[in-house]
């Protein structure tokens, strides 16, 4: 065997080596799951609804809640509900070349036209859905949870929503979309009984990480499912979040989670 085909013998044992032990790690991962963190606002008077937000990729939990108190020029809080602010999980993400990052789930790449990671998805909504479970433990019945999130925190919502917990109150998402074959237009194909939560949808019209056309579409195709839907363009942004969004939020969560008298 010439120098180089030895060369290139030992190059592939070694890619091979590498692929081997990146799924081994990435399986392992996958079976241990968790929260990194959370960070919790407490009612201002007794607890009787949640709220659970979800942050974008490579974000944390600190992250997105100080970005939308500076949007709302103070601390979020309700009279009566809490919020919960997660941190996702380090681990591999492939379009980061498979570097570690705070991510909900992996995917091939952020764009619309590419197959989900099911795998991947399906292990943090199963995370997410014992923090529900844990809410229910405390008291507060399924329908007086909502879910919502930024970006990547915005498709995880959709998930949780209409696959996992389709019995939750409500759906708001920030700058989101869903893969054109997403699992939640599957799950929703096979649901022909249960009454969906509403959905409240924002999106910068300058947003050219995550296309406007890409949340319109997400916002079409899930109202051919009898969802009641609300989508709300914003003038003037991109990827980020506006005063505007962080009011209006505000005024639907109160609405599909009134305080009980």
């Amino acid at each position: 065997m010439s120098i180089m085909l030895k060369f290139i013998s030992v190059a592939i044992t070694q890619a091979n080596e590498l692929c081997s032990i990146f799924h081994q790690r990435y399986r392992t991962m996958a079976t241990t799951l968790k929260i990194a963190k959370i960070i919790t606002v407490q009612p201002i008077k007794k607890h009787s609804a949640t709220l659970i937000l979800f942050h974008g990729s490579g974000d944390s939990a600190s992250g997105i809640k100080e970005w939308i108190d500076i949007m709302n020029r103070e601390e979020l809080k309700f009279p009566h509900i809490k919020i919960i602010y997660p941190t996702a999980p380090s681990q591999p993400y492939t379009p980061l070349q498979g570097m570690m990052s705070n991510v909900w789930f992996d995917r091939n790449a952020i764009k619309k036209d590419v197959p989900e990671n099911a795998e991947s998805i399906n292990n943090i909504c199963k995370v997410v859905s014992d923090l529900i479970d844990n809410e229910m433990k405390n008291g507060i019945s399924i329908n007086r949870v909502a879910v919502g999130g930024f970006s990547m925190g915005g498709t995880l919502a959709m998930h949780i929503a209409y696959r996992y917990r389709t019995n939750i109150a409500g759906c708001a998402v920030m700058s989101s979309f869903l893969n054109d074959n997403s699992l939640v237009y599957e799950a929703l194909n096979a649901n022909v009984e249960d009454k969906l939560p509403p959905l409240l949808q924002f999106h910068g019209l300058k947003d050219t990480l995550v296309p406007f056309s890409w949340g319109e579409t997400t916002h079409n195709s899930l109202k051919k499912f009898d969802i009641k839907t609300e989508f709300v363009p914003i003038e003037g942004i991109e990827h980020e979040l506006e005063r505007s969004e962080i009011k209006k939020l505000k005024q639907w969560i109160l609405q599909i989670l009134p305080e009980q008298q």
